[in-house]
C-alpha cells in the first residue's frame, strides 16, 4: 500500500515526522477556518460551530504531538515546516473552488446558499479521506512504538462523516450522485498531494 509504506518513512525519521504533523495541522486549521468562512451570517447551526471548533482542537493537537518526537518544534505553518509546502496549500483551496463551480453548474443557489452546500460536499470528502488516512497512520505508529496518537481523532472523524451524511440527506436526496464527482476531485488532488510528499522525501534521501 503507498500510503502504509510512505507513512513508514515518515514515522522512521523524527525529523520528517515532526513536519509531517505540522503539515495535517496546517490541512486541520485550514479545514476549520474554511467552515468557518462558509458561515451564514446568522443561520449558524450547531454542528457546523462543532466542526470548526473540533478542527480547530485538532489542529492544535496535532501540534502539540511534535514535543513527543523532537525538541525542534514545527514554529508555524511557513514553507521550511511543512511538507509539500506548496501542494499541501493548494489541496484544500483547489477542491473548494473546483467544488462550488461544480455546484454553481448543477443548482441554482444564492452566494450564502452556495457557500453552505460547498460547506456540506468538501467536509464530506475530507471526512472520507480521513476516515481513510488517520487509521493507516495510527496503524505505523503503533508498530513503530510512537509516543504520538491519533485515536482521538479518528474517533471524531467519524462522528464527523455521520453527521455530515446526515446534513447532506437533508440538503438533497440525489447527494450521492454529486458526492461522487467531488469525491474524484479529492482523490486527484489527495494523489498529487501524496505524490509531492513522496518526491522530496525521496529527494531528501538522496541528498543524505
Amino acid at each position: 500500500m503507498i500510503l502504509y509504506k510512505l507513512l513508514e518513512r515518515i514515522v522512521s525519521d523524527h525529523h520528517t515526522h515532526a513536519k509531517w504533523l505540522n503539515t495535517l495541522s496546517y490541512m486541520e486549521n485550514a479545514g476549520a477556518r474554511k467552515i468557518s468562512a462558509c458561515e451564514h451570517p446568522s443561520e449558524v447551526n450547531l454542528i457546523q460551530l462543532k466542526h470548526a471548533a473540533e478542527e480547530h482542537r485538532h489542529a492544535y493537537y496535532l501540534k502539540k504531538q511534535i514535543n513527543k518526537i523532537t525538541s525542534s518544534t514545527c514554529e508555524n505553518y511557513q514553507q521550511q515546516y511543512l511538507l509539500a509546502s506548496a501542494s499541501t496549500r493548494h489541496y484544500l483551496h483547489c477542491l473548494d473552488i473546483k467544488t462550488c463551480k461544480y455546484l454553481q453548474q448543477k443548482f441554482s443557489l444564492s452566494k450564502e446558499q452556495l457557500k453552505y452546500a460547498a460547506y456540506l460536499f468538501v467536509t464530506y470528502a475530507i471526512e472520507v479521506r480521513a476516515d481513510e488516512l488517520y487509521p493507516v497512520y495510527q496503524e505505523v505508529l503503533t508498530k513503530y512504538g510512537s509516543k504520538v496518537m491519533v485515536k482521538s481523532i479518528i474517533l471524531e472523524e467519524e462522528g464527523h462523516l455521520e453527521e455530515m451524511i446526515h446534513q447532506l440527506d437533508e440538503f438533497c436526496k440525489e447527494w450521492k450522485i454529486h458526492a461522487e464527482h467531488i469525491l474524484k476531485i479529492e482523490n486527484d488532488l489527495h494523489q498529487q498531494w501524496i505524490n509531492s510528499i513522496s518526491q522530496e522525501i525521496l529527494k531528501a534521501e538522496h541528498v543524505e
